[in-house]
């Protein structure tokens, strides 16, 4: 069954049909969220939205190019408002702190070193390199669907993966 069928069937209601679309895109899907927000436990939160959100809304899809494009549409959309919600709950943070001499909660690290470092380089490139090499590198997809996913040319894809691996290997030879 295609992607195409899969998401005509879910808004018929058929949760195999879910099942089966959400295993076949689900690793490409983290990986670009994970590109966005760089944060791999906001990561599989906004993952757990963005199919909730496809579920009640594969009834009103309708195919305008790869579906996979469409689910990126809604994941990038909901990771642009998990930002503008937690720059709001920043800002109200710090006006309650104004005046206080208190510390700011900060969240365990609770991540490998090595995950850290790498993460971290991941933070030091471009958020559209960083999806490429994550959706090619992490989630297994060939530059071709990058690049459909993606919208851009192939050669822009395989170009900007190049310098990007570059980018980072100088970044993890050269921490600072």
């Amino acid at each position: 069954m295609s992607q195409e069928e899969m998401i005509k069937a879910m808004g018929e209601g058929d949760r195999e049909a879910f099942r089966e679309f959400y295993q076949e895109t689900v690793r490409p899907v983290y990986s670009f969220i994970l590109s966005l927000t760089k944060s791999p436990y906001e990561a599989e939160d906004l993952v757990q939205e963005t199919y909730l959100s496809v579920w009640t809304k594969a009834d009103s899809y309708v195919p305008q190019g790869k579906p996979l494009a469409w689910v990126f549409t809604i994941a990038r959309n909901l990771c642009y408002m998990r930002f503008r919600q937690q720059k709001m709950m920043s800002d109200m943070a710090l006006d309650d702190l104004e005046g206080k001499e208190e510390g700011v909660y900060c969240e365990p690290l609770e991540q490998a070193a090595d995950r850290k470092v790498l993460l971290d380089a991941l933070g030091r490139i471009s958020r559209e390199e960083r999806q490429i090499v994550l959706l090619h590198a992490a989630a297994g997809m060939k530059h071709r669907e990058v690049a459909e996913a993606l919208e851009l040319p192939l050669a822009t894809v395989l170009s900007k993966y190049n310098r990007s691996m570059k980018k980072l290997q100088h970044i993890l030879k050269y921490p600072n």
